[in-house]
């Protein structure tokens, strides 16, 4: 039998990031495991003064709900670390992530799965 694997699902301050909690609770669903949701807001932004950002966040959070997920915001510029640590001491197995508009985003992937090496990133299409 497959060992549970708990997933870490990564959103933005989207409502569309939707269909990214919605994928990772069905993998949770398939494999057992715990899902997760996590956004990291960089240092010094203020998305809760922003009315589209705090209403997208305070969507992404029911949605969460409604799956039995926990969502988690954390502040920080360091965004790999903190998945990082944040999937170490939740024993993530699978990272649902959305796929980026630049380069630089399939950078972060890339990094991840070298500190992470055990875990299986799904990149979900814009």
């Amino acid at each position: 039998m497959k060992r549970a694997q708990n997933v870490l699902i990564c959103v933005t301050r989207q409502k569309s990031c939707e269909r990214l909690i919605r994928m990772g609770y069905n993998e949770s669903k398939k494999t057992g495991g715990k899902p997760h949701v996590i956004h990291v807001a960089p240092i010094g932004e203020n998305f809760l003064g922003n009315p589209k950002e705090g209403e997208a966040l305070d969507y992404l959070f029911d949605i969460s709900k409604q799956v039995g997920a926990q969502m988690t915001v954390l502040r920080s510029n360091e965004v790999v670390e903190v998945l990082t640590d944040f999937s170490k001491k939740h024993c993530i197995g699978i990272m649902v992530l959305g796929e980026s508009p630049s380069p630089k985003g399939e950078n972060i992937v890339k990094q991840l799965n070298k500190k992470l090496d055990k875990v299986q990133f799904i990149v979900v299409p814009a």
